[in-house]
């Protein structure tokens, strides 16, 4: 191939792959995101506005698209509420029988009064004893208006009720008062003051109900005279009055607490509003205009709120992903596009969970595979990311499945998804088997039903035995849909974005893949190289925190090129001569840099992951074949002409290792190579010819396209080092003093 159609393929190659890279494409992608909130959340954070009017028929059906109140039914309820309210009455105790007292003492004074005739006497008494009956109220009423026992409307109750109630004594009874002795008034105190006790101690609303019990207590008493009964029995009724008093005030307040203390009725989120062709009374046009469902005003605060909260949860994103990327970002967009797709999935999952939710079984939620999300991204993408993406997920699961009213989130679901969500990524970060996911899920299930059974025990307002066990069984029952799920759609990403998961590198790993089996049959030196290329790379890969999976993986392939032309390698040259000894160092060239081209031919047939391609093209970057090149201008001096190459003739066509897994592979597969063309390595010669390849590749800008760090190179060089002890123990001297043996194999590596 010449250098313009190499040029014209790279173009082409660029011009297909250059949205990954793209700026404006990543932020449409972000832009997309923002989009999806939106669009996700309005139904649940946004009510649709009908535009309608007063008196015409509807042409839609209109549901509560919330619980919302009715305000019409809520005040008929608070009037029958207040119209339940019985009648308050108040027990008044004014201590009639020290009336009854006052009345005995003033008579028995007064009949000892031998200068006042008996005529006299009786025009006192008929003046007097109602007037004393009166001034007792008054003066009741007067006292408990300054202490504020009882209102002023109860005081005049009690006024009006004993003024319409009050008794006049029959005029032959004031006779009978003025001939008693004081024997017969203190004989008749007691027993007058007993009854009257004994009358005010029942509730009393007329007091002509307890006047027509006083003959009878009369007659049953001790009093022996007829007089004295006769007088007990009027003078009882006179003091007699009704205690128990209708309190208008107190009524009223029992109303307002009565209309206070009924609950709002509302229409259930689902309830018809409006029905097809019915007609918009100014009932129905109130109700929707109170809840803002209407079109008549344009309001458009609501729908920023949800925008810019929809850009925040995109920002949270981004700039988690640009603060650890450094200079450059971390994610090509077709990740971008990938992470943007497995949030429409968890939105997705949601939104059929929240289908057979219902607000009386809100613990429907827990059923929800909301570690989906999670769990992909831990595996396909990056461990950190999946956990801010949790948080999102559990923020967005809050809103989504949330079946209260007047609150925006559901805090127990967002916990919910969030344990879930970290759970399910710590359990399968390190994913190295498919069974690993089902690991996780079980996992899922168990934290997830601790979970719900937590929140049970903190809220016990809302949950009770049985919502407990339904939450605990649907916890469950969703970690399994997690693992169907997240086992279902795994192939998919990873073949649509060539995305190569820890779970995909243990695949390619398997010795029964056609390539290794052919790398195995054909070329049994090489495939032995690669498994040893494989142990050293993952080791100096692991200790500078790069993927050590990938470089094993990557390694197994690195050589699958050389199965096209296995005897011009060193490493499958057995008992037989070289061939590069009898062809032109040119053409040993370029069947030693075609392997890595072939290789990755070979891959794209079998559909290889790109980083796996990567890595076949990239370990050799363009270094340059010392051997062939000293061999070809020692044939040209032997033949006494002009070279006519150069330098640039003897190096791989590269690229450079774009890579840190591709240069770790380059570094290890010329360890390996160096190290088995020792015959009695020492510790010393191992130690030098790693620093010596390093420093080489250094000095020859391999690694100038890739983040390589000095630190990271040393690291690199210890462990390589103290692998291939460990890998050659058997092989290599330990004594300080020895030979040093001359390599005799070519660069074929």
């Amino acid at each position: 191939m010449t250098s313009k159609e190499m040029s014209k393929g790279k173009s082409f190659q660029n011009r297909a792959t250059g949205w990954k890279y793209s700026v404006w494409a990543r932020y449409l992608l972000f832009l997309f995101l923002v989009i999806l909130f939106y669009v996700s959340l309005s139904s649940k954070l946004l009510p649709e506005r009908y535009d309608i009017q007063e008196g015409t028929r509807s042409e839609v059906d209109i549901v509560a698209p919330m619980q919302i109140p009715n305000n019409k039914a809520t005040l008929k309820a608070q009037e029958e509420a207040a119209e339940r309210v019985q009648p308050i009455y108040q027990i008044v105790q004014m201590r009639n029988e020290n009336l009854m007292t006052t009345l005995l003492d003033r008579i028995d004074r007064l009949n000892q009064d031998d200068q006042i005739s008996s005529q006299d006497k009786i025009d006192i008494y008929r003046d007097e004893i109602p007037q004393r009956q009166k001034d007792f109220v008054s003066n009741y009423i007067n006292n408990n208006r300054k202490t504020g026992t009882y209102s002023d409307t109860l005081l005049e109750e009690i006024r009006n009720v004993v003024q319409e109630q009050s008794y006049r004594i029959p005029e032959e009874t004031y006779i009978k008062i003025s001939r008693l002795t004081s024997d017969d008034i203190q004989e008749m105190k007691p027993v007058a003051r007993d009854i009257v006790a004994r009358l005010m101690t029942d509730q009393v609303s007329e007091a002509t109900t307890a006047r027509a019990k006083v003959a009878e207590m009369v007659s049953a008493s001790s009093l022996s005279k007829r007089t004295q009964r006769e007088v007990v029995q009027e003078l009882t009724r006179l003091v007699v009055t009704a205690n128990r008093f209708y309190d208008e005030e107190g009524t009223k307040e029992a109303k307002v607490q009565a209309r206070e203390n009924t609950p709002t009725v509302f229409i259930k989120q689902g309830d018809p509003l409006v029905s097809k062709g019915e007609i918009i009374t100014p009932e129905m046009y109130a109700l929707l205009n109170e809840n803002d469902l209407l079109k008549n005003e344009v309001n458009y605060w609501p729908q920023l709120g949800l925008l810019l909260f929809s850009c925040m949860l995109s920002a949270a994103i981004l700039m988690f992903i640009q603060q650890g990327s450094g200079t450059h970002f971390k994610y090509n967009n077709a990740q971008l596009l990938m992470l943007v797709l497995i949030f429409i999935i968890s939105i997705v999952v949601m939104y059929v969970t929240a289908l057979i939710q219902t607000n009386e079984r809100p613990f429907i939620g827990f059923l929800a595979p909301v570690a989906v999300g999670a769990m992909l991204i831990a595996l396909l993408l990056d461990t950190s990311l999946a956990f801010v993406c949790s948080i999102l997920i559990g923020i967005l699961s809050s809103i989504i499945l949330n079946t209260h009213q007047g609150q925006l989130f559901d805090f127990e679901l967002g916990f919910f998804a969030v344990v879930v969500s970290f759970v399910a990524i710590f359990a399968t970060h390190r994913a190295s088997q498919r069974s690993t996911i089902l690991k996780g899920a079980i996992m899922v299930c168990l934290f997830g039903s601790l979970a719900v059974f937590t929140l049970a025990l903190i809220d016990t307002g809302d949950w009770n035995r049985t919502t407990t066990l339904y939450g605990i069984g649907y916890a469950f029952a969703g970690g399994v849909l997690t693992a169907i799920l997240v086992i279902g759609l795994m192939p998919f990403f990873e073949t649509s974005f060539g995305i190569l998961s820890a779970l995909k590198l243990v695949e390619l790993s398997n010795p029964n893949h056609p390539l290794l089996r052919k790398l195995l049959t054909e070329t049994p030196g090489t495939y032995h190289h690669s498994v040893m290329v494989g142990n050293l790379s993952e080791a100096a890969a692991e200790a500078i925190g790069a993927n050590g999976l990938l470089c094993r993986v990557g390694s197994y392939y690195h050589d699958i090129g050389k199965t096209k032309r296995p005897i011009y390698f060193i490493e499958n040259q057995n008992n037989m001569e070289n061939p590069h000894d009898s062809i032109d160092p040119k053409l040993s060239k370029s069947i030693i840099v075609a392997h890595a081209r072939d290789g990755v031919e070979m891959q794209k047939d079998y559909k290889l992951p790109k980083p796996i391609r990567d890595i076949a093209e990239q370990h050799h970057g363009t270094t340059f074949l010392h051997y062939f090149y000293h061999k070809a201008l020692r044939q040209a001096e032997e033949a006494g002409i002009e070279p006519d190459f150069t330098e640039e003739d003897f190096r791989y066509p590269g690229p450079k290792a774009q890579s840190k897994e591709s240069a770790i592979v380059g570094i290890a597969d010329s360890v390996e190579a160096a190290v088995r063309s020792l015959r009695k390595p020492t510790v010393e010669q191992v130690e030098s010819m790693i620093e010596k390849i390093i420093k080489g590749r250094l000095d020859d800008h391999q690694f100038n396209d890739c983040d390589l760090t000095m630190r990271e190179l040393d690291i690199v060089a210890k462990t390589l080092k103290e692998t291939v002890m460990g890998i050659f123990h058997s092989r290599i001297e330990y004594p300080e003093e020895i030979k040093k043996p001359k390599p005799t194999s070519p660069e074929a590596g």
